[in-house]
């Protein structure tokens, strides 16, 4: 490890027979105890996932999509638990209820939830122990209810002030029923519970997540979408089935660096580092280093919005995107002052994370979310189910390969990543937080190998997130000398207080020789990470 510019204000955990990060320590707790009790690294995944649609519901829940990269038995699998859009919805029916681009809450941006049929997957393919045992410790917390830490108290209460102001509809009327029981957003200490979302969790486990798609939780679903004039039908989600995928990667310093493949943004990231891998960084980063990751990204998520969707929907392949010819040619676009970004062409040829590791060496990367904060604003009455928003993302642009179709998956945020070496397990990492995801990977990454800090460090270290055009934000502790260093540049950079838009991460990393697993968790709210 060499020396690290930026003061950690946590070290890095270490531990042998099991490990679990990510953003709430109860959750964390819950992976530990499934752990304990001889589950795998998939099982605790599956109890942590649960937990967390109960302890960290302005970020994830029961209504939202899910992603996993898993590393089992010497191979790295990849799941894409995200949900289409209703059969029945278009662009033209969306513009006859008065819309010109897709809302952010209602049932028009809802789409089918793939989170529960994650877990059931997963547990089908790797489990080890019994799926109601898995979902027992999220049953537990939202029948007895649990005290706010103090992020998640801030990001409810956030949420619970915008809502009060823009969701006036009775339609909305659940939401506070559910999250904000006493007319205002619970505080830091308070105990909130749900016996609806407990309810839900049961018959979940009691149905391997089979009622939510086919059975009386998918008749409440659909009645309450008829009765407000929503698109989602039962027949949505009968149809409903998660996929297996095989992941992509490019190999950046000699580490393969993995990703789910399209329809969602991980590609962004590995077409930044496919990039950035053309220059040779100092080990602890200098200005010339950050500009060419700032300018890379731009490349990347111009590329990303102009020609990701759905595989089916794509004019270019995944491996077009990252061959080392349009890698080269997109790194040589880099100069020395910012510029605005421009989509090419290559030549044919809000959300939770948390990583998971047993003793075995199984290693899991999962991610889920309601898209933004708590998805559509709606609650679906009885269940305490939140309905995802992930259709906010489609385009109203019929042309467009994104553009919104029944039946489709929309061009998706949440990306769980994985790194390998020589074909063995490095460990999974992510970066929860919207479109701030791949630019988290990318700079993860970069800590990890061309600084070779260790995972506290990493997650500990100032990041920076461009936002649009040549405006980049900073975090206050951001080295000075290297913001006005970009400043001279031509980048637009402004100092961001609050440093939950910055992301939030997990990292676990294992010694392939020793099995000592090392996990760095997330300064930026109230991480934690439960090791054996």
């Amino acid at each position: 490890m060499l020396y690290n510019p930026y003061p950690s204000t946590r070290l890095t955990t270490y531990g042998t027979k099991g490990m679990v990060a990510t953003s709430q320590p109860l959750a964390a707790q819950a992976g530990l105890d499934i752990l304990k009790k001889g589950g795998n690294a998939v099982d605790a995944a599956i109890a942590t996932a649960a937990c967390l649609t109960v302890v960290e519901p302005t970020s994830n829940g029961i209504g939202g999509d899910a992603f996993a990269l898993v590393w089992m038995k010497d191979h790295l699998y990849g799941l894409n638990a995200s949900g289409p859009a209703p059969q029945s919805i278009s662009i033209n029916a969306v513009k006859e209820k008065g819309y010109k681009s897709m809302p952010t809450h209602g049932f028009i941006p809802v789409t089918v939830p793939g989170a529960p049929a994650a877990w059931a997957e997963l547990s089908d393919k790797f489990g080890k122990l019994d799926f109601k045992e898995l979902l027992a410790p999220a049953i537990a917390h939202a029948e007895e209810g649990y005290a706010l830490t103090p992020i998640l108290a801030k990001y409810w209460e956030k949420a619970y002030n915008q809502y009060k102001e823009k969701l006036t509809d009775e339609l909305f009327s659940n939401w506070f029923e559910t999250f904000a029981p006493n007319g205002r957003a619970p505080k830091v200490g308070e105990i909130w519970s749900s016996s609806d979302h407990a309810k839900t969790l049961r018959e979940l486990a009691e149905t391997k997540s089979e009622s939510l798609y086919n059975g009386h939780l998918a008749d409440q679903i659909d009645s309450y979408s008829r009765k407000h004039g929503g698109f989602l039908r039962k027949q949505d989600l009968q149809r409903y089935k998660s996929k297996w995928v095989e992941p992509i990667s490019v190999n950046y310093r000699g580490y393969d660096v993995w990703e789910a493949p399209p329809n969602g943004q991980g590609l962004v990231a590995l077409m930044g580092l496919n990039m950035t891998k053309r220059f040779q960084f100092e080990s602890t980063l200098n200005m010339e280093d950050y500009h060419r990751q700032i300018e890379a990204l731009k490349l990347a998520y111009s590329d990303g919005h102009k020609h990701i969707a759905e595989k089916g929907n794509m004019k270019y392949s995944v491996d077009d995107l990252l061959s080392d010819n349009y890698g080269e040619k997109r790194a040589n676009q880099i100069g020395d002052e910012a510029v605005l970004p421009k989509a090419s062409e290559p030549s044919s040829g809000g959300t939770v994370y948390l990583a998971t590791g047993d003793a075995e060496g199984n290693m899991v990367s999962f991610i889920q979310s309601n898209y933004e904060g708590f998805g559509s604003g709606l609650v679906v009455p009885g269940t305490g189910i939140a309905l995802q928003n992930r259709g906010h993302n489609f385009s109203m642009n019929p042309k467009h390969v994104n553009a919104l179709e029944g039946g489709k998956r929309s061009f998706h945020t949440i990306i769980p990543g994985f790194l390998t070496k020589d074909s063995k397990p490095v460990g999974p990492f992510g970066v929860m937080g919207g479109f701030m995801q791949p630019q988290g990977h990318m700079q993860v990454v970069s800590h990890l190998i061309d600084c070779q800090l260790n995972p506290q460090m990493v997650l500990d270290a100032p990041r920076w997130q461009w936002t649009k055009e040549k405006e980049v934000l900073i975090e206050p502790d951001f080295p000075n000398h290297i913001a006005q260093g970009l400043e001279r540049k031509g980048h637009h950079i402004r100092v961001e207080l609050d440093t939950g838009r910055f992301g939030r991460g997990q990292i676990i990393l294992r010694n392939n020789e020793t099995g000592v697993l090392a996990g760095g968790t997330e300064s930026r709210t109230d991480g934690t990470i439960a090791v054996w």
